[in-house]
């Protein structure tokens, strides 16, 4: 039963490094995914699933521990998925002050983009490795109905299961906008801001898909599993962040019991 979710953004320009000296104009959304991710540990979950847009590769399962990088971005940046080494642990030890945890060895990276965001998020909130933890890597074009049913899959997993839903909103704010300007961008990123806001699943179940795509709006299908997830668990929802840097809509948000 899902007992807990937090939906972030996943733009490479999260990570500061990637940013570089553009990074402090998103620190006010760093924040938020950082209280969201939190709040998800503290709900205690039995596990969590990092949900996230694709591309045909990086599709499907991801075991804990899968490898990420944003070497493609230009910067010489590699994360797991749940599973920090003594380079990503503050001050050289684990967060119960063990020591420094074990290099990993290294191994080709497998997670699509969405998923190496959260692996960052989830690394930088201080996330306990020992909370078991997968990836799934969802194609844009998976239909509303299949989300669902995936979202109601995840769900069955455990008796106390937490999703990260990675996703972003419309790509079509502004001029500058990576899809340029369109009308109609801004009141689909409403109604996904409202949904969020009041932990409305059917809200989501109902985004349309075809305007989904013509606005670029890469995080439908994983919010869409989320409401797949969230039906009948009678979850509060509170929006954490709703803003359009870049043209892009963003949004943070925490869905708890």
């Amino acid at each position: 039963m899902l007992i807990a979710a937090a939906v972030c953004p996943c733009p490479p320009l999260l990570v500061p490094e990637v940013a570089a000296g553009a990074a402090p104009e998103l620190d006010g959304l760093r924040a938020a995914c950082s209280e969201a991710v939190r709040a998800l540990a503290a709900a205690r979950p039995d596990c969590l699933i990092v949900v996230g847009p694709a591309d045909l590769a990086g599709r499907g399962k991801h075991a804990q521990g899968a490898a990420g990088s944003f070497r493609g971005f230009g910067v010489e940046l590699d994360v797991r998925l749940a599973a920090p080494t003594a380079e990503g642990t503050s001050g050289g030890g684990d967060a119960a002050g063990r020591g420094p945890s074990p290099e990993l060895p290294p191994s080709p990276p497998t997670l699509p983009t969405s998923l190496a965001v959260g692996a960052w998020l989830l690394e930088h909130a201080g996330w306990d490795p020992a909370v078991p933890v997968e990836g799934l890597g969802v194609g844009e074009p998976l239909a509303a109905e299949r989300c669902i049913e995936v979202g109601r899959e995840l769900a069955g997993r455990a008796e106390r299961v937490a999703l990260l839903v990675m996703g972003d909103g419309t790509a079509c704010r502004t001029l500058k906008a990576p899809g340029y300007l369109d009308e109609r961008a801004a009141p689909f990123d409403a109604e996904v801001a409202r949904a969020l806001a009041a932990a409305d699943t059917g809200a989501l179940a109902a985004l349309d898909e075809e305007l989904a795509y013509e606005l670029k709006a890469a995080g439908r299908a994983p919010m869409q599993v989320l409401a797949g997830a969230g039906a009948g668990a009678r979850l509060k929802g509170e929006l954490r962040y709703d803003e359009a840097p870049y043209g892009v809509g963003y949004f943070v948000a925490s869905w708890l019991s």
